[in-house]
């Protein structure tokens, strides 16, 4: 089934947290406006909030003549983001899991298996500078992530 978006935008911004949430507000107050449930604004919101900082800080490691690219689509039943970042990329696989006993206390790897949680989907492309979060409506967050 192909979706019939009803609102998109298309930014390139420099790799700085400020831009990057003035972008996501904007995401937002779409879905708001659109009349999304206040939990699958929380979740978005989470989702893409994670994924911006790190494209800023791991990515491109806050260096601010690289750029940030944002393309987000929003039908009546869901929301798609892209974030694409100037960095040399990561393997997802490689993450080590957050919830394992060994690695609980291990700083990095929550930021991944949250957005996991809090999307339908999250795929990585083959690089890994990019990262493509999926929301369908109403979806809660999953539990099996």
């Amino acid at each position: 089934m192909s979706e019939r978006w009803i609102w998109r935008c298309d930014r390139t911004i420099p790799s700085d947290t400020r831009h990057a949430r003035a972008v996501l507000q904007e995401v937002l107050d779409q879905l708001a406006g659109d009349a999304w449930d206040d939990g699958d604004v929380f979740s978005v919101h989470m989702a893409a909030e994670e994924a911006l900082v790190n494209a800023v800080k791991h990515g491109n490691q806050s260096n601010i003549d690289k750029t940030i690219h944002i393309c987000c689509q929003i039908s009546s039943q869901m929301v798609q983001i892209s974030i694409t970042d100037q960095g040399s990329g990561f393997n997802p696989e490689a993450i080590p899991d957050p919830t394992s006993p060994e690695n609980l206390c291990r700083e990095g790897g929550r930021g991944v298996k949250l957005m996991q949680s809090f999307m339908s989907r999250v795929q990585f492309n083959d690089l890994g500078n990019q990262v493509m979060l999926e929301k369908v409506r109403g979806e809660g967050v999953r539990k099996d992530k």
